[in-house]
Formats: C-alpha cells, sequence, structure tokens
C-alpha cells in the first residue's frame, strides 16, 4: 500500500504506545509509567503531532516546561488532571482544554492526581526545529532533525 493509499482513520489501542520518558536521569521518574500512542504519525500527517496520552495514577505528562517555536494544545477525554503553571494549579476535567503559544515563557505539565486513569489528546506543532526551557530544573532541550538533545542550562550536555 502507497502513502496516498493509506486508511484516513485507524483505532488509537493498534498504536504501540511509548512508556516513560526519554529524560536524563532522575528527571524521567514522575513520568515512568505514562503512555502515549502517536496517532498522527501512522496517518502521515507531517504539520502537527498528535499523541493520546494515558497518565496513571501520580503519573506527570512532563516536567514543567515551554516551547520557542512550537505551540501545544491539549484536550481531556477522560479522568481528570491538574495543569500546573506559571500561574498555579487548575483541575481540568473531561471536556476542557488548555493551549500554550509557541515562546510564552510559562512552564506548564499535567499531573494526575487522582485514583483513575486519565485520557488526554495533545496536539502540538511540528516545528522543523525547537527549544524547550524547564524552569523548575536543571534541563532544556533542542529539538530538531528528529533529535533530542539535553542540556544542563549551561549548555553542557547530559
Amino acid at each position: 500500500m502507497t502513502d496516498s493509499l493509506k486508511p484516513p482513520a485507524l483505532d488509537p489501542e493498534a498504536v504501540t504506545p511509548s512508556i516513560g520518558s526519554s529524560y536524563p536521569a532522575p528527571f524521567g521518574e514522575p513520568c515512568a509509567t505514562r503512555e502515549r500512542r502517536a496517532l498522527g504519525d501512522p496517518l502521515g500527517l507531517t504539520q502537527f503531532g498528535v499523541n493520546l496520552l494515558t497518565l496513571p495514577p501520580g503519573a506527570w505528562s512532563s516536567q514543567r516546561h515551554w516551547h520557542e517555536n512550537e505551540d501545544e494544545f491539549v484536550y481531556v477525554l477522560e479522568g481528570e488532571v491538574i495543569l500546573i503553571t506559571d500561574a498555579g494549579e487548575q483541575r481540568l476535567t473531561p471536556g476542557m482544554v488548555a493551549g500554550f503559544p509557541a515562546g510564552r515563557r510559562d512552564g506548564h505539565q499535567l499531573v494526575n492526581r487522582s485514583d483513575q486513569a486519565a485520557r488526554v489528546l495533545e496536539v502540538g506543532t511540528r516545528a522543523a526545529r525547537d527549544y524547550a526551557e524547564y524552569p523548575d530544573i536543571d534541563l532544556k532541550v533542542e529539538l530538531g532533525e528528529g533529535k533530542h538533545r539535553f542540556l544542563h542550562k549551561d549548555g553542557e550536555p547530559y
């Protein structure tokens, strides 16, 4: 089957999940049980990414971060999560959305503090090059050409 003939629909459960994160130790520990299914890739989407994120109780979506060149959008499908930003904490429940414009230096993350799994749809720009910073920890990342380069804030690689 050629790319132009791929079916335009799929069952998200058929997509192999990615478990955990690629953060250098110890920063990945709070995200160790998170599950992401990249839904845009098998559909051939190239301009934006779409993930189905599952956060078991206690899991974090990420360390708190912001992107220089990528917009991010989240839509809560099931369960509840706590959105943490510079403004504080906000409880998000099914049907609620949040957006994070590129370049806004407001670190954000989702944390599941409930006793039930939460599912969130994540949508984001696929910038050719990006930079993300993590305001609470000694971490920043350079993204581009399919690579993640984790650095200390002073620029030294991990």
